[in-house]
């Protein structure tokens, strides 16, 4: 069972960090087996408007975005997730932003990349166009996240999700699937 540290917040009233929680949780008998920070990497993450999409000349898998940030001249992004289309709105990690992404070697392992502006295949990338995965929000790496019309562009990310009620600095709590409450016994069964 998987329980967000912000959700259990709202219906406990209590002061403790997330790891005094996992250890009062554990000492009441609901053993929490790891306690995994989620969306930590978002600074610098801002709300990008993808104004066009173009077929890169030189790889079949990727396409070359035109995204405004909000200050100034859209900048060139490659992307390869299937849904990016012209006029969404998307998380954009850019030029200089810091993210918590899986290591490609080992999904289940996390490590720290600067983004930088960099060619891909001959092409100038200057940012990342994000999925909930790559943002540390969710295990979707199906594409990117795609905001709503409405959302403000060059607005940070982590402003707008608080806006629709995400709280991005969150942590979950793995407990064991055998927990239960204290004084819940298992029904006896007859013959077993």
């Amino acid at each position: 069972m998987n329980i967000s540290y912000r959700w259990l917040t709202r219906y406990v009233d209590h002061d403790w960090t997330p790891d005094e929680l996992a250890e009062e949780l554990t000492m009441a008998g609901l053993e929490v087996e790891t306690v995994e920070p989620i969306g930590q990497y978002l600074d610098g993450v801002v709300v990008g408007h993808i104004q066009t999409v173009r077929e890169h000349p030189n790889a079949d898998k990727l396409v070359l975005c035109d995204v405004d940030l909000g200050n100034g001249e859209p900048v060139q992004i490659a992307c390869g997730a299937p849904n990016v289309a012209e006029g969404q709105k998307a998380p954009v990690a850019p030029v200089g932003t810091t993210l918590n992404l899986p290591d490609p070697d080992d999904p289940e392992t996390r490590v720290e990349i600067d983004i930088e502006a960099r060619a891909l295949r001959g092409e100038d990338s200057h940012g990342m166009i994000c999925s909930e995965d790559e943002l540390g929000l969710s295990d979707d790496h199906s594409g990117i996240m795609v905001l709503d019309d409405d959302a403000t562009v060059g607005q940070p990310l982590v402003d707008y999700l608080a806006a629709h009620d995400v709280t991005p600095d969150d942590a979950v709590f793995f407990h064991r699937p055998d927990a239960q409450p204290p004084g819940r016994r298992q029904p006896h069964r007859r013959g077993a």
